[in-house]
């Protein structure tokens, strides 16, 4: 194993740490959820994801992103000629603030461990943000070729 430059450090553990072994009660004291089933462990769950999409709409980006989707929901309804029409419409739009949020994860984990600048950081931030792009031109792939049909056909 080569040894990174001065400027990065290396974030696999050495070679011969031991690693403590987890009980399932180890898990389940740090995490409450876990110890949790059926409806209730339902209904934490949602309230988790509540508070992750007031986290997004927190982010300009996503906010952006969240009421362009909230403008095209129903332009889905006027645009499409079936429900297979409207699902492959609104698609895109859920997979762009799906995107978007794990973009954000993504980031905000990078920088919970510290300003400096570190090649892995770069690259999650980096493919986070490709993932959106991405999510943006499929988008932009299915909804531009049916206002077309709709508007100048």
């Amino acid at each position: 194993m080569t040894t990174p430059p001065m400027n990065q450090h290396d974030p696999r553990p050495p070679a011969d740490a031991a690693v403590p072994a987890h009980g399932l009660a180890d898990i389940h004291a740090a995490n409450p959820q876990k110890s949790r089933t059926g409806l209730t462990r339902v209904w934490h769950a949602a309230g988790y994801s509540l508070q992750g999409l007031r986290a997004g709409w927190g982010e300009k980006a996503f906010r952006m992103e969240a009421i362009l989707a909230l403008l095209m929901l129903p332009a889905s309804f006027w645009l499409a000629r079936d429900w297979r029409d409207w699902a492959l419409l609104i698609t895109p739009v859920f997979l762009v603030l799906i995107a978007e949020l794990l973009n954000t994860g993504i980031e905000m984990a990078m920088d919970r461990f510290g300003p400096e600048w570190h090649v892995l950081a770069k690259k999650a931030k980096d493919m986070g943000s490709a993932a959106v792009f991405l999510a943006l031109v499929l988008c932009a792939a299915v909804w531009l070729p049916a206002l077309y049909e709709r508007l100048l056909k």
